[in-house]
Parts: structure tokens; sequence; C-alpha cells
């Protein structure tokens, strides 16, 4: 048996995925696996029994990604699921930033008269105030081509927009999403420099912290509007305060509140609304649950973030996992053990990211629990090794 431990509400579709024979759903105090949507884990301490973390969205700024690492702890993201979602949000803010349709509206309801007549001729007359303009044969820029932001540069095309999009580290996978009639920018200043309206799409790290600050807004076209869907931390705040206090940029569109913002009258700020569909929910919530469910089961790792992704058909009938840090002559130390236990491979593959590696080795006989505490206690007492896991087949569906 299995033991997840969630937090926040997940999705039912997601929890669904764990078979009840096989898992417990918040049951135990030492879990081996948690599955989170917002929870922040930087004050929590991981437990010695956790292995994996699912993150029920894109974003991992809330997971201490350095200490699970460490711990031997896999940690996963639902890259993709709620694309769709953020994608709607964004082309209904496009419209909003353009059209004045909700201060209109507000002002429609604030008439009063006794008359139905009266009323109708004094919205007609009012409604040159709320003239806006259209987005076709407009400017938009796209940071970040990943799964939201073509999306979204796809759909601006079809509004009949000029689309230009920058990201430096897009994948093949993404590029070919991208229609060939998008420009693409080979610099931040080339998309901010021609576009009415600039839409963020990348995640929060260190490289893009504070990626439009000052310099940047002030290569923006005076009384452009900004969008950030992505993450907080990318767009300095007091800069564009400061760019909209000025005149220089039209409007601020973001999800994230402060303080400040929520002061300035041409600041518009949504509560976190991204991905906040019961479809993108739905999605996040059951594309984790199987990411983990699989690592679980076989070890096999898919849309990680802190470790690689490793796949191997599960044909033997028993498996050796090694989550160990990236240096030379692991696979060596590893197999010198084996062959001191007389123990034969079968399949074996390795990979890495960053300081952390990932070995899987199949071997063809099912392990004794004496023999497999004996090679563990000797992986262990290799320093670089951080978690050896024995799994044996489970001889069930393909995820």
């Amino acid at each position: 048996m299995f033991a997840i431990k969630t937090y926040n509400v997940i999705s039912n579709v997601g929890l669904a995925v764990f078979p009840k024979n096989q898992y417990t759903i918040n049951g135990v105090e030492e879990p081996d696996a948690l599955l989170i949507r917002s929870q922040n884990l930087h004050r929590n301490v991981l437990p010695v029994s956790l292995l994996a973390i699912g993150r029920a969205g894109a974003g991992v700024n809330n997971i201490p990604l350095q200490k699970a690492s460490e711990n031997g702890v896999v940690v996963f993201n639902a890259p993709g699921a709620n694309a769709n979602a953020v994608k709607e949000l964004i082309i209904a803010i496009l419209i909003l930033a353009s059209r004045p349709v909700i201060p209109a509206i507000a002002w429609t309801k604030s008439l009063s008269s006794g008359k139905e007549a009266d009323v109708t001729l004094q919205a007609e007359a009012g409604k040159n105030h709320y003239r806006g303009t259209e987005l076709a044969g407009k400017t938009l820029g796209v940071i970040g081509l990943g799964a939201v932001g073509s999306k979204v540069a796809d759909t601006a095309r079809q509004l009949g927009m000029n689309v230009i999009g920058y990201d430096p580290y897009i994948s093949v996978e993404h590029a070919w999403q991208v229609t060939s009639d998008i420009k693409r920018a080979t610099t931040l200043k080339e998309v901010l420099s021609e576009s009415d309206f600039v839409t963020i799409h990348i995640p929060y790290n260190e490289q893009n912290k504070n990626l439009i600050g000052a310099n940047e807004l002030l290569m923006m076209k005076k009384d452009a509007t900004l969008l950030n869907y992505s993450r907080n931390g990318i767009v300095e705040e007091a800069p564009v305060l400061a760019a909209l206090n000025v005149g220089h940029l039209r409007q601020y569109w973001t999800d994230f509140a402060s303080d400040e913002l929520l002061k300035h009258e041409q600041v518009i700020v949504t509560p976190h609304l991204g991905g906040t569909t019961q479809e993108a929910e739905d999605n996040c919530a059951q594309m984790v649950a199987n990411t983990l469910r699989l690592y679980l089961e076989t070890g096999q790792i898919k849309d990680s973030v802190n470790y690689p992704t490793v796949k191997m058909p599960f044909s033997s009938p028993y498996r050796l996992t090694f989550l160990h840090q990236n240096v030379p002559n692991m696979l060596g130390q590893i197999t010198t053990v084996l062959a001191e236990l007389n123990i034969n491979i079968a399949n074996m593959i390795n990979a890495s990211k960053g300081n952390f590696a990932y070995t899987m080795i199949d071997v063809d006989a099912v392990m004794s629990e004496e023999l497999y505490q004996e090679f563990e206690q000797k992986c262990l007492a290799i320093d670089e090794i951080i978690r050896v896991r024995g799994l044996a087949n489970p001889v069930k569906e393909e995820f």
C-alpha cells in the first residue's frame, strides 16, 4: 500500500487515479507522497518516508526544490494541464483592456428613471464615453512560447492581431505548436518595443526574477498595456507604477495582488484566476496523480522539475532505483555491489539533471527481503547515493 497526503482541495478526478485497494488518502502520518496545489511547503519538515511531491499545477515556487532533491524526493508538476484556461483568460483580458465593458456596465446600471424610454435614451447618449478600440491590427508581444504562450499567440493571430513572440529557450515540441506567421523576436527589446500589448508566460526562477523592470518598461511603446499572468516576481512593481503615473504605460493587468497595486486606478488585479476553472483543476490533478502513480509503482520519472525524465519498460521481475548525486563512477560503484552479491543485470538506464541523477536497473530475479536489505545497506554506504528503492513488477495496466 502507498499513502498519499493531500493539501488544499484536490479534484476527485485526480484522486480517482489511485486504486483504493493499493492507496490510502490522508490515512497515515508518514506518507509516501504529497499531492498539493498552493500549499507552501517551505515551512514544512519533509517526512523521511516521503518519496515524491505532486503539484497540481505548473508553478513550483511553493516547494523547497533543493531540500527535496537532497532528500531524494522527486517533485512533479502538471505542465500545460491548465494552458487552455489561462489562454482563455488572457484573451478575455485583451478584450477588456481594449473595450471598457466593465465600467460601461457599471455606469448603465447606475441609471435610474421611472420611464423605460428615458433610460434607453440616457444609455444611448452616454455610450460614446466608453468607446474602445479593436484588437485586429494591433500587435501582441508574447514572452514565453511554452504551453500557454503558444496557445495565446495562435488565438490572438486568429483574432487578427499581429503577434511577435520571444522565447530563447523554446522546446522543439512547443516550437512546432507556434504557427509560422508569428514573428519570432531575437531580443527582449524587440518584442517590447513593437507591441501594443505584452503578455508574459514564463516560469519564475532566478534568471527571470524582475525580468521586466525600469529599463525594460522604457523600451515599451508609449500607451502599451502589460499583462503578467505568469508568476509574481517577474515584473517589478515600483517601476510599473512609475510608468503608469507618467503616462508611459496605459494599464497593468496581473493575477498577483499587493497593497500598492490595489491602490492604483490603472492596475487591474485578479485573484489568481489563471487556471481556476473546473476543467483545469481536473486536468492538473489527473495529470500529476498519474505521474505520481507511475513513479511510486514503477520508478519511472515523467514531468519532474528536479530529477531527469527516465522511462524504461518494466519487463523484468524486479527493479532497483537510485537517486544520487551527478558525479563520475556512480554506475561503476552500483554495479560492483550487484556483482558482489551475484545479482544479474537485465536492463539499465541512467540520466542526470543538474547536480542530481537517477539510475534504474532491472534484475532477472525477485530479490528476497534479506538480500535487498543487504544490497540497500551497501549502496547507502556510498556517500553520493541519496535513496535506493526495490520494486517488484506490478504486472498492471500501462500508465
